[in-house]
């Protein structure tokens, strides 16, 4: 599958709208009872990059990126501002941010994760794009060194250790991450005189599985 390993410019994603998207399969029984499936173990998300749009360089600014990615072809990186770090938007990324595995003194290669909890439900979801330079790990609540005793594949989100960590020590990891997508659309159709009035072309994007 096509990726440039590009993020869309953040100044246009910064107004955007979007988010999860959840496939359930619902079937009503005889009895008024419903049976509840989903096909997919993760959520995707959706977003319109048109609202982003302030002003006709801005629009120039898209066109080139969407031609350079010949529309729905590649894949690229996307930063979701309401979604974009390991811990709340508020707080400053830490080493201790999320439980990502066990230590078993034999897993050497780790994927990144986040964690989303609410009651005793939680849902774990795969970070294949973290942004380079973000990443912090600890072993144990020892912070790691980067370079050191581990490194990060910042196209695919796994972390591999110089060494193994140890039998039962927590391995946690804090960080700042992209959504990998593509355009959802292979035409953007724009009309100066309604962008000049105020009304945002649509451009859809969506998350791609990698």
């Amino acid at each position: 599958m096509a990726f440039h390993d590009i993020r869309f410019p953040t100044s246009l994603s910064f107004g955007a709208i979007g988010g999860p998207e959840r496939r359930t399969e619902i079937v009503t029984l005889a009895n008024g009872f419903e049976e509840r499936n989903t096909p997919w173990a993760h959520a995707r998300r959706r977003y319109d990059a048109g609202l982003g749009m302030r002003s006709l360089d801005d629009l120039e600014t898209v066109i080139a990126f969407f031609e350079a990615r010949q529309g729905q072809l590649t894949g690229f990186r996307w930063k979701d501002w309401s979604d974009y770090k390991s811990c709340p938007p508020s707080q400053e990324v830490s080493a201790l941010d999320q439980l990502i595995a066990i230590g078993d003194e034999v897993t050497q290669v780790m994927p990144l994760t986040k964690t989303y909890r609410s009651g005793d439900h939680s849902s774990i979801r795969p970070i294949t794009k973290p942004v380079a330079g973000s990443v912090r790990i600890a072993v144990g609540g020892d912070v790691m060194q980067d370079g050191v005793d581990y490194t990060v594949d910042h196209t695919t989100g796994l972390i591999s250790f110089s060494h193994p960590p140890d039998t039962g020590a927590e391995v946690r990891a804090g960080y700042t991450f992209d959504v990998p997508v593509r355009f959802d659309t292979d035409a953007i159709m724009t009309s100066i005189s309604s962008f000049q009035a105020g009304e945002a072309p649509n451009i859809p994007i969506v998350e791609i599985r990698l």
